[in-house]
């Protein structure tokens, strides 16, 4: 399977990206491809144009987006993603790296928590096409390591036409975007 994005396992990385707001940054960057300055960015996240230009300074200074050519007399600092996305990928035999990659994780998890809580919350007042296909759905699975693989990559493949930085400039009318999650990972052994 090819490997998508900027692999993140140094745990000092981990720790700079585990913000609200970097996470954000990084997301629509990576999203969209466009570069941005810090007061575009602001609104977007909710913070001042200085607090973002710090967040941006930070993520840079860890690889994680860079700054971008100017497009005028070059006063304005414009950034960048590195990458399409981002792959967390930490030592796990590495205690600092695992606990990093953890704190990590549950950001992530608390952000997808609230936009499926954000879906429920409104889809009453959703479109009827969109309220028949959105879905939470969960399987549990009797699979080996191989055929686990197989089938994330099956997943990545049906899933990586419709990536919003692919498809941005060329998506159907109607096109939304849309969260799509696949966590896939071995129960704990019962005794």
């Amino acid at each position: 399977m090819a490997e998508r994005g900027v692999r993140v396992s140094d745990p000092r990385v981990m720790r700079a990206l585990s913000h609200p707001a970097r996470i954000e940054i990084v997301e629509y960057l990576n999203d969209s491809g466009a570069s941005v300055t810090a007061t575009e960015c602001a609104s977007m996240v909710g913070l001042s144009p200085s607090a973002t230009s710090y967040h941006l300074r930070e993520l840079a200074k860890y690889g994680l987006v860079e700054q971008a050519p100017s497009r005028g007399d070059g006063r304005e600092r414009r950034w960048r993603s590195v990458a399409a996305g981002l792959r967390i990928d930490p030592d796990m035999d590495e205690p600092a790296a695992n606990a990093a990659a953890r704190a990590l994780v549950e950001l992530y998890l608390h952000r997808d928590l609230e936009r499926a809580r954000d879906w429920f919350s409104r889809m009453e007042r959703e479109p009827e096409e969109w309220k028949q296909v959105g879905t939470l759905r969960g399987s549990r699975l009797l699979i080996t390591p191989g055929e686990l693989t197989e089938l994330i990559e099956k997943i990545t493949e049906l899933v990586d036409p419709y990536q919003i930085r692919e498809r941005q400039e060329s998506a159907p009318e109607g096109a939304r975007r849309v969260a799509f999650n696949v966590a896939a990972f071995p129960e704990a052994e019962k005794a």
